[in-house]
């Protein structure tokens, strides 16, 4: 099968290059999508969802439930755009979806040893990066129910932009972080001894359809990257790309209402501050399958 991903290809890769870079958006507003009530997508809305993450890997949809915390909203919107095999883990809930707030994980006492659950901020990194392979996270929805006081913004990067931009300068950095041991995350350790088992994989992979897939953290604790000057090099290569905002890389607040639903791409969280009105609040729900393709039926 001919893939723009195979680094001996390079017809077929510059051939999608173009198309990609010609589709890609420069302004967030590019990717938003008007929803009235998420559980219940129109036909017009499921399609504009599905025709942005195709092209873009990820859309940002505002609605009309400003003020509502149920969790049905982002399982059903999931639902309806083929995404139903959520990642459940011992941080989640029964549903396995996760709320993601200061409050909440200050209840369960876990503010101080996971990051996604303080008000500190996050770096560059995908979602479910010390997965083992048959629990890869290839879909990603958050679905905002209340912001901040101050703070919380995010950064989006198609993770495929990322690709092309490290592949531009040197194909060697897409082959080591393509190895299959080139990123390990170590081994999670509680009371009761090994509570995760490390997790060694490539940041880039294809999947059986084809569809490039991005494993990273911008982490500097709790990783290990392979020690031979090949993945040193091209580590420092895209750190350096993502320290400086690229001209496809979007920035945007989620306010209530508002939310993500991605192909798990690259993106970042400013730290934030709380007050008594404003709380941070947000269901995070991660799943197996990417979102559907245009065409194909939803829940």
């Amino acid at each position: 099968m001919i893939s723009p991903f195979d680094l001996a290809d390079d017809r077929a890769y510059a051939a999608w290059r173009e198309r990609k870079l010609d589709t890609a958006p420069r302004r967030i507003e590019d990717i938003v999508v008007r929803l009235d009530d998420p559980r219940r997508l129109t036909t017009a809305e499921r399609d504009a969802l599905l025709e942005r993450c195709a092209t873009t890997n990820m859309a940002i949809y505002t609605s009309n439930t400003v003020g509502d915390a149920d969790k049905d909203i982002p399982r059903g919107l999931g639902a309806q755009l083929g995404l139903t095999r959520l990642d459940s883990h011992w941080l989640t809930d029964e549903d396995a979806i996760s709320p993601i707030s200061v409050m909440g994980a200050e209840a369960r006492g876990e503010r101080r040893e996971f990051i996604p659950y303080t008000d500190k901020p996050i770096r560059w990194h995908t979602d479910g990066y010390y997965n083992p392979p048959e629990r890869t996270v290839r879909g990603l929805l958050l679905h905002c129910v209340q912001r901040a006081e101050s703070g919380g913004e995010n950064q989006l990067l198609d993770h495929e932009l990322a690709y092309i931009l490290l592949r531009d300068e040197n194909p060697d950095h897409i082959r080591a972080l393509s190895h299959v041991s080139a990123m390990t995350i170590p081994a999670r350790l509680d009371d009761n001894g090994v509570a995760r088992a490390a997790q060694p994989g490539p940041v880039f992979s294809v999947d059986a359809a084809g569809f490039l897939h991005m494993r990273y953290t911008a982490r500097t604790v709790s990783i290990e990257w392979a020690a031979d000057a090949a993945t040193q090099a091209a580590v420092a290569a895209l750190t350096r790309i993502l320290a400086a905002p690229t001209p496809w890389t979007l920035h945007g607040l989620l306010e209530p209402g508002m939310g993500l639903v991605c192909n798990n791409v690259l993106h970042d969280r400013s730290g934030f501050a709380e007050s008594a009105q404003r709380r941070r609040l947000l269901y995070r729900a991660r799943y197996h399958e990417r979102v559907a393709s245009p065409g194909r039926g939803g829940a």
